[in-house]
């Protein structure tokens, strides 16, 4: 299956594939140290980070991992993806939004949409997102899309030089046709 870039609207964002004229959008949010406090991105984050994960998300497969930048009146705010298991017909999903715009319910909006679209388009049976345990923002996000908490994994990965645990929250397709409908 060769899944071609496509766009998604949502209520207030537009969902699109990545361009180079985004560099200057991302750099502006991500150099924020506490936008990557759970994140593995690089710290400092310079515009040269932002330039290679934008040419990173460009060359990126659509048929394995589809990722949207997230316009907000003509400007990225944040990212939404989802790295795609054909084999075991699931999907892990990320996503990142600007400080700024932290509490404003557009993860969540963005996250809805690209679930949706895994479950009706590709035809997932599961949906999984995991964070930083410590991240109780990214946790009431997968929460908030009917998530169930599945468990955490101690000491599991290393952030900036400290082991963390990491919370994993999933959702069956029939639980998301049962709640979305």
């Amino acid at each position: 299956m060769k899944t071609r870039e496509f766009e998604i609207k949502t209520e207030r964002l537009l969902l699109r594939p990545h361009r180079r004229e985004d560099v200057d959008d991302i750099f502006a949010f991500a150099r924020d140290p506490e936008w990557g406090r759970y994140l593995t991105a690089p710290m400092p984050y310079l515009r040269e980070h932002a330039v290679e994960f934008v040419e990173d998300r460009i060359r990126m497969s659509w048929d394995l991992w589809p990722v949207w930048a997230m316009v907000l009146d003509g400007k990225v705010v944040g990212g939404v993806g989802i790295e795609i298991d054909v084999e075991y017909a699931t999907g892990a999903l990320g996503y990142s939004l600007a400080k700024e715009h932290w509490g404003s319910g557009l993860v969540v909006e963005a996250a809805r949409a690209v679930v949706d679209w895994g479950f009706r388009e590709r035809g997932l049976a599961k949906v999984y997102a995991y964070a930083d345990a410590r991240n109780a923002q990214s946790l009431r996000v997968m929460e908030k899309l009917g998530m169930a908490r599945e468990g955490v994994l101690r000491s599991h990965r290393v952030l900036r030089e400290e082991r963390i645990d990491e919370a994993y929250y999933g959702l069956l397709r029939e639980e998301w046709e049962r709640h979305e409908g």
